[in-house]
C-alpha cells in the first residue's frame, strides 16, 4: 500500500494527541492486566509481550483497530459505528475504561483544536473519538492509527511498570518486540470492516469482570 507522507504539524498533532500527557486519564486503566497479573497469568516480561501481542492480533486492540479505521473513513457519520463500539465491551469496567476516555479525548480536540469542529455528542468509545478526529484533521490514515495502537500497547506497559515485578528496562524490551504486532494489526485493519469484529481472548473477558471485586486494585479496570 502506498503510505503518505505526514506533514510537520500532522507529525505534532500525533506525537501530542497519542502521547502520555494527553488528559484522557489512560494511566489509570490497564485494560485487565491488574487481573491478570494477580491471577499469576502475566508474571514476566515473557508473558506480558504474549498478553500484548493478543490484544493486538485476536483481542480487542485488534476490534478496536477495524472501529478507528472505520470512523476515520465514514466521519462525521459515525453515530452507528458508536453504537458498535459501545456494545461491544465485555464488562462494566472496559466499558468505562473506553467510554470515559473517548468522552476525555473529543474534550480535549475541542478545547485544543476548535477549528476542527469536532462537535460530537453522547458517549463515544476511545478508538471512534480518535478515528474521527484524526479524519477531521486529515492526517492520513496509516499513520494515525499506528499511533494509535503505539498508544495502546505504551499503556499497557506503563500499567506492568506500576503493577508487576519489572523495571524500565524490562519495559522497553516489551515495547522493541510488541513493534511488528502493532504494524501487522495496522496493516489488518486498513482492509477490514465491521463484518471483521470478534476477539478470541475470553480470558480477558473473565478477567476484566473479576476485576471488578478484585481485593486490592491500583486502576480501574
Amino acid at each position: 500500500m502506498t503510505i503518505e507522507a505526514l506533514t510537520a504539524a500532522q507529525q505534532q498533532r500525533l506525537a501530542t494527541w497519542f502521547g502520555t500527557g494527553f488528559p484522557i486519564g489512560a494511566f489509570s486503566y490497564s485494560h485487565g492486566l491488574e487481573s491478570a497479573f494477580e491471577a499469576g497469568l502475566v508474571a514476566d516480561r515473557d508473558d506480558l509481550t504474549e498478553w500484548i501481542e493478543g490484544q493486538l492480533l485476536s483481542g480487542s486492540a485488534r476490534n478496536d483497530a477495524i472501529l478507528f479505521a472505520e470512523a476515520y473513513r465514514f466521519a462525521p457519520d459515525i453515530e452507528p459505528i458508536a453504537e458498535i463500539a459501545a456494545a461491544l465491551s465485555p464488562s462494566a469496567e472496559l466499558r468505562a475504561e473506553t467510554l470515559n476516555q473517548g468522552n476525555a479525548f473529543i474534550l480535549a480536540i475541542q478545547q485544543g483544536w476548535p477549528d476542527l469542529h469536532c462537535q460530537i455528542t453522547g458517549e463515544i468509545a476511545l478508538p471512534v473519538a480518535a478515528g474521527s478526529a484524526c479524519a477531521a484533521a486529515k492526517v492520513p490514515l496509516h499513520a494515525s492509527l499506528l499511533a494509535y495502537l503505539h498508544a495502546f500497547t505504551a499503556n499497557i506497559v506503563s500499567a506492568a511498570l506500576r503493577s508487576m515485578p519489572i523495571g524500565q528496562s524490562a519495559g522497553l524490551s516489551v515495547q522493541g518486540q510488541v513493534e511488528a504486532a502493532v504494524s501487522e494489526a495496522t496493516e489488518a485493519a486498513l482492509t477490514a470492516s465491521l463484518d471483521d469484529l470478534g476477539s478470541a481472548t475470553p480470558i480477558l473477558d473473565w478477567l476484566s469482570a473479576t476485576h471488578e471485586t478484585q481485593y486490592s486494585r491500583l486502576f480501574r479496570s
